[in-house]
């Protein structure tokens, strides 16, 4: 690839992101970039930037809880990279759990310096059990190391259910709570001047725009590096999600040729981060 050539850039949204639409604005501060979910969409807009001579690469944008998404956007390509060798690359996700969780305790930091009676409300969108268990191990480790902030994870199929989050902390006798998104989300779709929401501040973007985009860019830049040396990080994102669900099991072969189904757990139990 010429360096003086720009990569197409495809960011892929899952759940944080609410399929992708919470990313929407990214497309006017990262350069030659397109939004998509996984699946078809993601075959389509890759298959026609690679159809027009571009060299791609696809950034799954999660901050770690969503590492199905990422292995369905690496099985995607995995047939498309073999159109065109060398011109597509899957990039590491855009963060990890622990980027989220520092960034969170931050923001915890900032609201009891401000407020020490107030209580936060990490907010995200439904998804799996997996990963909204995820959400509430992320919101436990604020809260231990979260400057003593009282802090509840809160996963809901629509904004409005965040009117439960907010009255149970009422409950516990905190009359003022902070909601923060726990992803991608700018805003959440409320009634705020609903006396269910009375008391209630709504933190906005946990990143603005020209942080994730500089994040992006640092991430395309390293595929870019990666692909120039014969590495595209599919093979990466295929195991992203191999060790996310339930503890399973498989035969293996021993020496003495008996099949054992004993379960154990797999190693591979590490995000996937940037390469160097």
């Amino acid at each position: 690839m010429s360096a003086a050539t720009a990569p197409r850039v495809v960011l892929v949204g899952g759940h944080e992101s609410d399929g992708g639409t919470d990313l929407v604005p990214l497309e006017h501060v990262v350069p030659r970039s397109t939004i998509v979910p996984a699946g078809r969409r993601l075959h389509d807009v890759v298959g026609a930037a690679l159809d027009a001579g571009d060299t791609v690469v696809v950034v799954p944008m999660t901050f770690g809880r969503d590492p199905a998404m990422v292995a369905d956007a690496a099985r995607t390509l995995r047939w498309l990279a073999t159109t065109r060798r060398g011109a597509l690359a899957l990039a590491a996700p855009f963060g990890v759990p622990d980027h989220l969780i520092a960034r969170l305790r931050g923001v915890a930091r900032a609201v009891i310096d401000r407020d020490p009676g107030a209580a936060i409300v990490v907010a995200a969108r439904a998804s799996n059990p997996f990963d909204d268990a995820e959400l509430r191990r992320i919101a436990h480790l604020v809260a231990v190391h979260g400057a003593g902030a009282e802090v509840l994870a809160a996963t809901v199929a629509t904004d409005a259910e965040l009117a439960d989050a907010v009255g149970r902390l009422r409950r516990l006798g905190f009359p003022r709570v902070v909601v923060v998104p726990a992803g991608f989300a700018r805003t959440f779709d409320v009634e705020r001047a609903s006396p269910a929401f009375a008391g209630t501040t709504f933190h906005g973007a946990l990143l603005g725009a020209a942080s994730v985009a500089r994040i992006v860019a640092e991430r395309v830049a390293a595929a870019v590096h990666d692909l120039d040396h014969g590495w595209d990080g599919i093979d990466d994102g295929l195991a992203a999600d191999h060790a996310h669900g339930y503890a399973h099991s498989h035969p293996h072969d021993h020496a003495d040729g008996h099949v054992h189904g004993a379960p154990h757990p797999h190693p591979h139990d590490q995000p996937v981060a940037a390469r160097p």
